[in-house]
């Protein structure tokens, strides 16, 4: 009975196989004498799982047990027609880190990959392709190859050595083990369909937090994060970078998480040189399997240590590249396949279409944000400048009924103190509406804060602001060019070397003399450190008429002032 119920369930998990691997089985049984229950199982087993690498697996088991064989591989061929992936059965771990690196694709399994057909050999080491083996690997004589077909594509191999009680395989060997190779096929179809649907659901799931963090109203530097973060999360990356297009022909590092990621941040990149540049000249993704010796990679320091298979894919908008999003595997593990990459192309130029439609909607307001200045101006001037000059009429015309010299003098000083009120809310009032122009060049307000917004982001932390004086009427163009470039160098050195968690900026005109200082709550200077950004910064205090001076507060930190003349 027991035999009876085993045989019909037999049959009817056979009949859930395909027409053409069941006619196969058949064939076996008929041909070799082996038993239909012992290979369906074997079918069945591969087929169970959905997880590729699971799948993959439980192949080189059943064939070990199928054929009698005491060791078992399975071999993935790469586009480059190379070993991308090795799965062996049989060896310890011990033996494994022994051995050494996996084998990469040469000797009798370069065989295999050259000539896709099985191949069985009864002494493995006489075979003319055959160069030995590496030291510490277990003896090996009889071996069996056979390939894995998917579809029309040749997707790897599977290598079994050892036949057990040291007889060789046999023509039995390799009709069972061709069989199971196409069942292996179809459930790797199988976990690759599913892989790309899963890929697919997490893919459209990242869209739609990044779409929702931009209607929530997130700024741009969020929505860069959450992009890197999903795909890094998706892809199982170790590291993700994304980089920005600047003017000229550079990319700057706006974003870097994982292995050695302050490696990465704020560096600035030639497009020929880096990878990240690569991707942007092909306009398509650019793969490696070794980036860190990738002959590519001439430019910026060493920053790819311990790193090995790496995707760099520019985020489009029709032809213009809003960035390039770069994700890296540690050193061993699985290059980026084809299944990864395509999806991740689709989800950058979404992305990059998102960025899009927050600058857009950035633009928007700040145009209302500029008409709303406008309305402040116009209100200041025909409103608060009117009453305050008028004020200001009557108070001296006042004076002249006023018999005690110090009354008469207090009256001529609140009409002077009108006359500076006037000249600083006209001053508002230009830079207001200095603020909608385009080339921004008199808007040294605008300017300052332009510049400690972005550098904040290297920071880490967003430094206080002071302004004082009529900064957008009385500094000269050249001047307040200066001042920015000093601001973003001091801003810059206090990311890079400081270790920082504040900084306070104050810029202040008085008594026609501009003075821009810069304080953290840092390490201080170091004794040995590079000054040449400090000398640069000095010699622009030269060129202006002015100064510089770097100090040390006895609460530590670092204290930077600089200061030049107004000059007529």
């Amino acid at each position: 009975m027991e035999d009876e119920g085993r045989s019909g369930s037999t049959r009817l998990s056979l009949h859930a196989l395909p027409g053409d691997l069941q006619e196969r089985l058949h064939t076996v049984e008929r041909t070799t004498g082996q038993s239909l229950r012992l290979l369906l199982e074997a079918v069945l087993s591969v087929g169970k799982g959905l997880e590729l690498p699971l799948v993959l697996r439980r192949i080189v088991e059943a064939a070990v047990v199928l054929v009698d064989a005491e060791y078992g591989a399975l071999g993935v061929i790469g586009d480059d027609t190379q070993l991308r992936e090795f799965i062996p059965v049989g060896v310890t771990e011990k033996q494994v880190r022994a051995i050494g690196a996996l084998p990469a694709g040469h000797g009798i399994l370069g065989e295999l990959i050259r000539h896709p057909t099985p191949l069985r050999l009864a002494e493995l080491g006489k075979h003319p392709s055959s160069y030995g083996f590496p030291s510490h690997h277990p003896p090996m004589r009889s071996f069996l190859g056979v390939p894995i077909r998917v579809r029309d594509e040749v997707f790897g191999n599977l290598y079994l050595t050892e036949k057990r009680g040291g007889r060789a395989f046999d023509a039995d060997d390799e009709t069972v083990l061709s069989t199971l190779a196409v069942a292996a096929g179809i459930a790797i179809e199988n976990a690759r369909l599913y892989e790309e649907t899963r890929y697919r659901q997490q893919w459209l799931a990242a869209n739609r937090d990044i779409v929702a963090g931009l209607l929530s109203g997130a700024d741009e530097h969020g929505v860069l994060e959450t992009i890197v973060g999903h795909a890094v999360r998706i892809l199982s990356a170790d590291l993700g970078v994304l980089a920005l297009p600047m003017e000229g022909d550079s990319l700057r590092v706006e974003l870097a998480t994982g292995v050695d990621a302050e490696l990465h941040r704020g560096l600035v990149l030639p497009r020929h040189g880096s990878f990240v540049g690569a991707a942007l000249t092909a306009g398509a993704p650019t793969l490696s399997s070794d980036v860190e010796h990738d002959p590519r990679i001439t430019a910026g320091p060493p920053r790819w240590a311990g790193l090995g298979p790496a995707v760099a894919v520019p985020m489009l908008t029709g032809e213009r590249v809003r960035g390039v999003l770069l994700l890296a595997r540690g050193r061993g593990r699985a290059v980026f396949t084809d299944a990864e990459t395509a999806p991740l192309r689709t989800f950058a130029g979404q992305a990059a279409l998102a960025l899009e439609l927050s600058e857009r909607r950035a633009a928007a307001e700040q145009m209302a944000l500029f008409e709303e200045r406008e309305r402040i101006a116009r209100d200041l001037h025909d409103l608060a400048i009117q009453r305050l000059f008028a004020t200001g009429m009557t108070l001296q015309s006042a004076v002249r009924f006023v018999d005690h010299p110090e009354a008469s003098e207090r009256l001529l000083r609140a009409v002077d103190d009108l006359d500076e009120t006037i000249k600083i809310i006209r001053s508002t009032i230009f830079g207001l509406r200095a603020r909608g122009r385009s080339d921004g060049r008199h808007g040294l307000r605008l300017r300052t804060v332009a510049t400690v917004e972005q550098e904040a982001r290297a920071l880490g932390f967003t430094p206080s602001l002071q302004m004082e004086g009529l900064l957008d009427t009385e500094v000269p163009g050249a001047l307040a060019d200066d001042v920015v470039a000093v601001l973003g160098e001091a801003l810059s050195n206090v990311a890079r070397h400081a270790r920082a968690g504040a900084a306070d900026v104050a810029l202040r005109v008085r008594d026609r003399r501009l003075t821009l200082t810069v304080e953290d709550d840092g390490v201080g200077i170091g004794a040995g450190g590079r000054r040449s950004g400090l000398r640069n910064l000095a010699e622009r205090a030269r060129r202006a008429g002015g100064g510089m001076s770097v100090e040390a507060p006895a609460e530590g930190g670092t204290r930077l002032a600089w200061w030049a003349p107004l000059r007529e």
